[in-house]
């Protein structure tokens, strides 16, 4: 197996792969924001509204990197995706669930999403040759 890239281009079923995993992942933490938000507001904290437009902002951030999965900046957003999830377990210690579930399909979407991307382009190549 080779390393998991942090940056660079990704094949096609890749990056559509990796896509699919952060419209999912921005879905689950728009709610973890309205989690904080209401645990804040039940413990009598002024933060309430900032804690739900940082997960907010996080939930459109996955969005937005899943649509940027094409490009170079993809992938290395992507992980931060992936590591500011982790963080937001800070104040929602639930979202370490969140960010188990989510970085591990990251990470298989990645591994074999490459391997697909490889047997495509062997495919093609021997159709091409084929001719």
């Amino acid at each position: 197996m080779s390393r998991l890239p942090l940056t660079g281009t990704t094949g096609t079923f890749t990056w559509r792969m990796l896509a699919s995993v952060l419209g999912g992942q921005g879905l689950v933490i728009l709610l973890g924001a309205l989690v904080a938000r209401a645990t804040a507001l039940a413990e009598g904290a002024d933060n309430a509204q900032t804690l739900l437009w940082l997960g907010v902002a996080l939930g459109v951030f996955a969005f937005v990197t899943a649509g940027l999965m094409r490009s170079p900046i993809g992938l290395p957003l992507g992980w931060l995706v992936q590591v500011l999830t982790w963080a937001s377990a800070v104040v929602v210690p639930a979202m370490i669930g969140v960010g188990l579930v989510f970085t591990g399909l990251w990470v298989l979407c990645l591994v074999k999403g490459q391997q697909v991307d490889a047997m495509m382009a062997a495919r093609e190549s021997d159709a091409e040759a084929a001719r």
